[in-house]
């Protein structure tokens, strides 16, 4: 391709209709999708072990089981060599997890911290969680998706072998999730009182640093930490579908806003599919979630269920070309609780590759017939009706 060529081409996709005018992109990344944690641990893992500067990881769960350990291991022996490794766990998510395996870490010079632990004097602080899953390096390379440090997601045999989605990234998006958790951090555990013009001129070179970040690629990527933003961009992008709208949801328990958009873009004659849960850790939310299969499926939508292992994936691909990776759910918790992080892009190649998994997933999956499912156990429609009516509940 010519440099003009080149240049209009990019230009188009960082106009593309299915981008909110609203997103940040960040052009010049390079991107991976790696597959369950038989891909996603080993790179997270080097990527610890190369670290020269900082080491920045969150994550909802960190388990004192095998994979656990191999992540602590790594995080102190990067301490140890003068890296500052800074681990940010949810209080909540976290809550069996003996204080000596954290205490390990700090040890060997880990800066690691729970995220608002439990407290009897404020209620909010228990049902607000930190969800987000993200580790970044150097400021150069991170992870998102929706991948916990614990054996859940280690190969059937060595764990759970959970079905998960993790995105790569080198670039300049990779210092912006960084960015993410800086702030994050700073919010929570920053000195107080600091003097206001020193937090504006470190916002200022940060965002400096980010537009002279080499660029490693040909992605554009905006990273959303925002749960109503994250929301919005599913939205915004099934709205435009033409040909096909495809999503992963680990937990569904969609408002009535995704429902009414599914249910448009499948009388617009866009090919809509959902690939959910079949064998869910969380049994509630599954039969709640299926209590709105009636209504996708007499809208043309096409539901699978997968019954494999415990499917945890958030993710969506429409038309091929817009997609997200992340943390957040389709579910309540996610859009009005949660603390969340989702990558957004409009990429063909990037786009094409999420859009062939989800058919591989779909192929070994069980498709939910809609005759079949009209007759159904009584018990599982009454089951399903009352959940429904808490659903913000649950």
């Amino acid at each position: 391709m010519i440099p003009g060529e080149h240049l209009h081409a990019r230009a188009e996709l960082l106009s593309s209709p299915y981008l909110s005018g609203a997103h940040a992109l960040l052009p010049g990344n390079r991107c991976e999708l790696l597959r369950d944690g038989a891909e996603a641990f080993p790179a997270m893992l080097e990527a610890i072990r190369s670290a020269r500067r900082t080491v920045r990881l969150c994550t909802y769960m960190f388990y004192d089981d095998a994979v656990g350990r191999l992540f602590a291991r790594a995080l102190a022996a990067a301490a140890r060599r003068g890296v500052a490794v800074q681990v940010l766990y949810d209080a909540v998510g976290n809550w069996c997890v003996p204080r000596r395996f954290y205490e390990r870490m700090r040890e060997a010079g880990v800066d690691v911290r729970p995220f608002k632990p439990l407290s009897l004097r404020w209620l909010w602080s228990f049902i607000r969680r930190d969800h987000r899953k993200l580790l970044a390096v150097d400021g150069e390379v991170a992870f998102v998706g929706g991948l916990n440090v614990s054996a859940h997601w280690a190969p059937a045999g060595h764990g759970a072998g959970w079905r998960d989605d993790v995105l790569r990234v080198e670039g300049p998006a990779a210092r912006a999730l960084e960015r993410s958790f800086r702030a994050s951090w700073r919010f929570h555990f920053g000195r107080r009182g600091r003097r206001f013009h020193l937090h504006l001129l470190q916002a200022l070179r940060q965002k400096r640093a980010e537009r002279l970040a080499a660029e490693r690629g040909e992605v554009a990527l905006a990273v959303l930490s925002n749960r109503r933003s994250i929301h919005r961009a599913y939205l915004h992008a099934i709205s435009r579908a033409r040909h096909s709208v495809r999503i992963a949801a680990a937990y569904f328990v969609p408002d009535r806003r995704l429902v009414r958009a599914l249910q448009d873009a499948a009388a617009r004659g866009v090919e809509v599919e959902l690939l959910l849960n079949g064998k869910s850790d969380h049994p509630l939310v599954q039969a709640c979630a299926r209590a709105f299969y009636a209504r996708l499926l007499g809208a043309g939508i096409r539901i699978y269920e997968w019954c494999s292992a415990t499917l945890h994936s958030k993710t969506a691909v429409v038309d091929g070309v817009w997609g997200t990776i992340g943390s957040f759910n389709l579910e309540r918790t996610s859009l009005w609780l949660n603390h969340e992080v989702n990558v957004v892009f409009a990429d063909p190649d990037l786009g094409r590759a999420l859009d062939h998994r989800f058919l591989q997933d779909a192929g070994r999956c069980h498709r939910v017939e809609p005759a079949l499912w009209s007759r159904r156990p009584l018990w599982q429609k009454l089951l399903e009706r009352v959940l429904y009516r808490f659903r913000r509940l649950i």
